[in-house]
């Protein structure tokens, strides 16, 4: 590890958890460095209390707590959820799409404050050590990279080692009680892994959430809300007009009391293997529900379609860290055109976990009564469908006539039907 012996001075992305506040003392004593601390307020709530005197605790020289919240909600979540990109049919990546965003700006403050490295407390097994590290390197790929858990110098393979290692420095640990799960936390979502989720039979306990109420919990009457957007983003819940953050913080409390979004999935991660996590999303569910359904209105069949297409390729590029990639941005350009018109309402019951479509309703809407009915009309003639069969059909036609005429077997009939003919 000799190319990171002339570190003079290194950001670390910092939560205030005991991983984070131990690496600081340990990258002051192995680089024989200045460390300076960076978290990202996305939403966390109290996890940020104290962290700044903490940090300070611990050995940093600086700390810097920056609120990114509208950032990440109007450059990273609503694109997200205009593109439809939901990771493996379930997960609404809400880790996943906050990672680019904390490693730009911790590489940003890193060349503001002259450092030559920048740090990270991510695992050797998940997938947040390529979100840090791919952004480091599509931003600035000159900074050093530390990441201690893959250091072989690194001391400490457990809770135990962590705290033991803080008290012989007198570092102050957090005092909040060690879950059995590992957690992160921002304004879209809340995850869980490990503990008891880590066997896929065992059911998630009741007590684990902290975002939502059980559905059976929920209240027995239905809530209707309506949100209004503009070119797909929302601007409006009930017709009073919200900014990103107190929309999307309306929005988690009114699914929270309704016990919406709660996800249990079996994910493939990036680096192999397959975890288990659980997801509580209760606006971003609500959200991506609502905008679904004034796309069916105000988007044509074929870039629908498309569009459903490529929403699978943008979560794995968010899930996998290419955000700041060629590719990420294309697909938002397409994205933004197709929302031109993905102006309109929205009415959703809510209902005991359940999101059901109540209403919707687009200046620009492609549905038209008048022409979806049954009745005789100038712009669609029912006698032209005959035409449109037999040309739409004619693949089909000509290979059944070509095994006709060579005497071999329909493929898609029964091979017995002979016996069904008469004599």
């Amino acid at each position: 590890m000799t190319h990171h012996e002339n570190v003079k001075k290194v950001v670390l992305a910092y939560s205030g958890g005991l991983d984070t506040s131990v690496i600081v003392p340990w990258l002051k004593e192995t680089f024989d460095c200045e460390v300076i601390c960076f978290c990202a307020d996305l939403g966390q709530e109290e996890e940020l209390e104290g962290l700044e005197e903490k940090a300070l605790a611990s050995g940093a020289s600086k700390v810097y707590i920056e609120d990114l919240r509208e950032e990440f909600i109007t450059q990273y979540l609503f694109p997200m959820m205009q593109a439809g990109a939901i990771y493996e049919r379930k997960y609404l990546l809400g880790t996943s799409a906050a990672r680019p965003l904390i490693a730009k700006r911790q590489v940003e403050i890193a060349e503001m404050e002259g450092a030559d490295a920048v740090a990270h407390g991510a695992t050797g097994k998940g997938n947040d050590q390529v979100r840090f590290e791919l952004t480091y390197m599509a931003l600035n790929p000159k900074l050093r990279v530390i990441a201690p858990w893959r250091d072989p110098r690194w001391p400490i393979r457990s809770r135990e080692d962590a705290l033991a290692y803080a008290r012989e420095r007198g570092i102050p640990v957090p005092h909040t009680e060690k879950s059995i799960y590992s957690r992160d936390r921002n304004i879209w979502h809340l995850s869980h892994e490990g503990g008891p989720l880590e066997d896929p039979w065992n059911e998630p306990d009741e007590e684990m959430y902290q975002l939502t109420v059980s559905p059976e919990a929920a209240p027995d009457e239905p809530e209707y809300i309506e949100i209004d957007f503009v070119q797909g983003v929302p601007k409006k819940i009930n017709g009073r007009a919200r900014g990103p953050v107190e929309l999307l913080k309306e929005l988690n409390e009114i699914g929270r009391r309704h016990g919406i979004g709660r996800v249990d999935l079996v994910e493939n991660r990036l680096v192999g293997m397959k975890s288990r996590g659980v997801y509580e999303t209760p606006g971003g569910t609500i959200l991506y529900a609502a905008h679904r359904e004034l796309e069916s209105l105000t988007l044509d069949r074929e870039t629908m379609h498309f569009k459903d297409m490529i929403a699978v390729k943008y979560a794995d590029l968010v899930y996998n860290g290419q955000w700041f990639t060629p590719l990420r941005e294309a697909l938002d350009a397409f994205v933004r055109k197709t929302q031109e018109n993905v102006t309109g309402t929205v009415r959703l019951k809510l209902y005991k976990g359940n999101i059901i479509v109540a209403g919707r309703k687009a200046p620009r809407s492609l549905y038209r009564e008048d022409y979806a009915s049954f009745g005789k009309m100038d712009v669609y003639d029912q006698t032209d469908a005959t035409g449109f069969i037999n040309l739409f059909g004619l693949p089909m036609k000509v290979e059944a006539l070509v095994d006709m005429e060579g005497g071999a077997p329909n493929k898609w009939r029964s091979p017995d039907y002979s016996k069904f003919k008469r004599d």
